[in-house]
């Protein structure tokens, strides 16, 4: 039932006064009864007695340490005294709490031997000790009202299927640097492997650009290390060096990485053929 009455003012004649599963009613029920306390709105409400302690000290930006029981005492009593309507179970709480405060502030102001100043506690120190338990307690249960929360910040959605959804992956851009260091690595590799030779075939970049994309013929994505044969020494691995820049300064290739400082992979950009 929606109730269509609005600012306290009745409806206008003739005009549905509540919506009943979509339909408009016009007139009440004669035997409808609304009780007198159908209806509460809290303005401001506590936990319980240190709940409204804690209140009043922040309000005032009190220290908890050193708490003005005079004051807060003052003021706990004037909050039970606009209380109206009590339950009594909690009036009970309020009640001790308001009793505790009194024995603490005559405590203090009782006067004291000489000698045992130093040596007696602080009668507010059992207080204090249960109000910073209270306030961590408090801190913790807000900070994990605020994470997200299933079905009040975020929803599930079912009934998707996620086969049918296309998603374009976007790779991140390739320094030169990071080129350069993949190749140090060949270097590193070639040396390890390089022997004399008498005799040494000659190399040509145009035949290693050959090479490299009948290789990515066979292979549509290669890693960048792949393309160095470590046989071939370091002029070997400079020769594909300049072959795969060139490749991919004529665009006819690209380098790429899945994710950022990933691993170097070559694809072509044009579909090769045979």
């Amino acid at each position: 039932m929606q109730n269509v009455v609005r600012d306290g003012e009745p409806a206008a004649a003739g005009a549905p006064v509540a919506l009943v599963k979509g339909a408009p009613l016009t007139e009440l029920p004669e035997d409808l009864y609304i009780p007198p306390d159908a209806l509460e709105v809290f303005l401001e409400t506590f936990e319980g007695p240190l709940d409204l302690l804690l209140y009043l000290i922040r309000r005032q930006n009190l220290d908890i340490l050193d708490i003005p029981i005079a004051d807060i005492t003052r003021q706990y009593i004037g909050y039970i005294d606009m209380m109206s309507e009590l339950r009594m179970e909690l009036a009970a709480e309020y009640l001790l709490m308001a009793a505790i405060l009194a024995e603490i502030k005559s405590r203090m102001l009782l006067p004291r031997p000489e000698g045992a100043a130093a040596e007696e506690d602080d009668p507010r120190a059992e207080l204090v000790r249960r109000l910073q338990e209270y306030e961590r307690f408090k801190s913790a249960a807000e900070d994990l009202d605020r994470l997200p929360r299933c079905e009040r910040d975020v929803f599930e959605l079912g009934g998707v299927d996620t086969a049918t959804v296309t998603v374009r992956k976007i790779y991140p851009e390739v320094d030169m640097k990071e080129i350069l260091l993949a190749f140090q690595d060949v270097l590193r590799r070639a040396e390890r492997t390089t022997h004399h030779r008498i005799l040494r075939e000659p190399l040509s970049v145009r035949e290693r650009m050959s090479s490299v994309l009948a290789r990515l013929r066979e292979n549509p994505k290669l890693a960048f290390q792949d393309l160095f044969n470590r046989r071939e020494g370091r002029q070997g691995a400079v020769v594909a060096l300049l072959a795969i820049l060139e490749l991919s300064k004529e665009r006819l290739i690209e380098i790429i990485q899945d994710e950022p400082l990933g691993e170097l992979l070559v694809r072509p950009l044009v579909v090769v053929q045979s």
